[in-house]
């Protein structure tokens, strides 16, 4: 298991990072960080998870994290071609408290639950975004902070309930990277609150109450939006029926499966697949 606090080696001459991620698979774990990452998706679909927040992910997403918010993107494993990212990666304290910057830390304080933007809105930055990883010095201090000041100006959703703005005990963390892993490999079948509980060595009793309080909802709650989504994403990439789909996402009963989906989606498997699919005119 690596490390939940994930370091990220900024320092006196460097305090800020960009980079640009390409492989098969998002790999990192459920983590956080000391440092505000701003986040641009351009390849892979799958789920996100920001803070107690889960659903759905898809290129052309940018997504703001505030320091110490725990997150991970995990990709869809049967998807086609790599997963891509372009992320920005900065110091707490970087740029000045000046009245002239106060949107921007207005922004950063909302990113204490995450935010993504509109992706009509952020169009026109995705380009200067983009360029990030080949700038450096006041380059790119100069080329983020304008970037900032333009994406505190369009319109964005938080994602998570709780806000995050003090460090998680890497204990915590370590534990809830498990069971996301577990989830996403496991999410099919019939999962035991015991299974979860031996996995972090915990009581079920403790287990549950340590869940809740870092998501905000029982685990069954979290297991089952997270079953949903994958239906979602399943509904729009595969040719499965919807009775496969719902079977494949661990749910022994299609109707209990049409009611869950129904009140997370806020329609039925047919009519989100009629609306969402490539093509769809919608």
């Amino acid at each position: 298991m690596k490390p939940i606090l994930e370091p990220i080696h900024l320092d006196q001459q460097r305090t800020i990072t960009g980079f640009c991620f390409a492989k098969k698979n998002f790999e990192t774990p459920w983590h956080f960080h000391p440092q505000h990452e701003l986040t641009y998706i351009e390849e892979s679909v799958g789920t996100k998870f920001i803070g107690d927040y889960v659903g759905p992910y898809e290129p052309g997403e940018l997504v703001l994290i505030r320091s110490n918010l725990p997150h991970c993107w995990k990709n869809q494993v049967q998807q086609n071609g790599q997963s891509k990212s372009v992320v920005a990666q900065w110091d707490k304290g970087i740029f000045a408290r000046i009245p002239e910057l106060d949107p921007i830390f207005k922004m950063l304080r909302t990113a204490s639950k995450g935010i993504i933007f509109d992706k009509k809105e952020i169009a026109p930055l995705i380009a200067p975004f983009q360029e990030l990883p080949q700038l450096k010095g006041q380059e790119l201090y100069i080329r983020l902070l304008t970037l900032l000041a333009a994406l505190s100006k369009c319109k964005y959703e938080t994602l998570s309930e709780a806000s995050f703005t003090d460090d998680i005990p890497t204990e915590y963390g370590s534990r809830m990277a498990k069971v996301h892993d577990f989830v996403s490999t496991h999410f099919n079948r019939k999962i035991y609150l015991k299974e979860l509980a031996g996995l972090v060595n915990m009581s079920e009793q403790s287990f549950s109450r340590f869940f809740s309080k870092m998501m905000g909802r029982p685990f069954f709650t979290f297991l089952n939006e997270y079953r949903i989504n994958m239906a979602a994403r399943m509904l729009l990439d595969t040719d499965h029926s919807i009775s496969q789909i719902g079977f494949a996402c661990g749910y022994e009963s299609l109707p209990f499966f049409y009611r869950q989906f129904k009140k997370i989606m806020g329609s039925s498997p047919l009519v989100y697949q009629k609306n969402f699919s490539p093509g769809s005119t919608r």
